[in-house]
């Protein structure tokens, strides 16, 4: 057994406060590169991963995201804090409209993402909403910029930083989660 990795995949959590110092690169560059290993439909590896750590992007990305929030939720757009949680870096998924499996291949590399983060001793949280925002010209507009093809959808954001919280506890597994048949 592999205990090590038996550890991360059940300690893992969600981090949502982060120090606003930035993480190493070479941090960041293990954590995008384990999400590149994630397993996809037919081993095309079809999504994009982009990696933010511009302070006006992500900015940007911050208020594009809560304006979706605000819109969801009928909550003033004032009243939302930032849903990437101050985090320095928020690492982006794309992945082909036209694919057949882009939602499923998409969140196999934002777990991905998640756990590898936590196996590099950073914190992280998948964020939603990055469908929407990238709907939206100024979203098209950044995917341009960045060189993807207008076909891309956003599968989601991951925040990524050190946290600056407690590692949370898990809930109590609920006792119907599983069937044995």
């Amino acid at each position: 057994m592999k205990k090590e990795a038996v550890e991360v995949l059940k300690n893992r959590r969600s981090i949502r406060k982060y120090k606003t110092e930035q993480i190493k690169p070479e941090e960041l560059d293990l954590v995008l590169e384990l999400g590149t290993y994630a397993p996809t439909s037919r081993g095309l590896q079809c999504p994009k991963i982009v990696a933010v750590q511009d302070a006006p992007t992500i900015a940007q990305l911050s208020k594009m995201n809560a304006k979706i929030l605000a819109e969801i939720t009928g909550r003033e757009l004032s009243d939302i804090d930032d849903p990437y949680f101050g985090a320095p870096t928020i690492v982006l998924v794309f992945a082909p409209g036209a694919e057949r499996t882009r939602v499923e291949d998409g969140s196999a590399v934002m777990t991905q993402l998640c756990l590898g983060a936590y196996a590099v001793g950073l914190g992280s949280c998948w964020v939603n909403r990055e469908r929407q925002m990238f709907e939206l010209e100024e979203g098209k507009e950044l995917m341009k910029k960045w060189g993807l093809d207008e076909d891309y959808i956003g599968i989601g954001g991951l925040s990524l930083g050190y946290a600056d919280c407690e590692h949370p506890e898990p809930k109590a597994r609920k006792d119907d989660y599983i069937l044995k048949v």
